[in-house]
């Protein structure tokens, strides 16, 4: 997987604030309404999502989204790594039922 593509298509989706656009990390504000076109993307690249889910979260991914704010009931975590590639994208939902934060990144794991 490579999240340059995967930012690329990211971005055509309609942002109401982007907050960082790094090369290994984005970060956008979305409403609602547009969350559909980013499921479908999302959905696209990393598959159904890690959480919420049926199955434990693999300790890489624990190790991730701890590093970047945790993920809690409620929130969304799509994650793919591949030795000590790893990708993920956690969906947080606002308090205003209207809003929603995007944080995207690409990082290294212990493989």
């Amino acid at each position: 997987m490579k999240f340059e593509e995967l930012k690329a298509e990211i971005k055509a989706v309609a942002f109401e604030e982007v907050r960082e656009d790094g090369e290994d990390y984005f970060e956008a504000v979305l409403v609602k309404k547009g969350l559909g076109s980013l499921s479908l993307l999302l959905n696209k690249f990393f598959g159904a999502p890690a959480l919420p889910s049926q199955r434990p979260l693999p300790s890489q991914a624990q190790s991730v989204v701890a590093d970047f704010g945790d993920i809690m009931a409620g929130q969304t975590l799509y994650f793919w790594h591949q030795g000590s590639d790893a990708v993920f994208a956690m969906l947080w939902p606002w308090g205003d039922k209207d809003h929603i934060t995007l944080k995207m990144g690409q990082v290294t794991v212990p493989a």
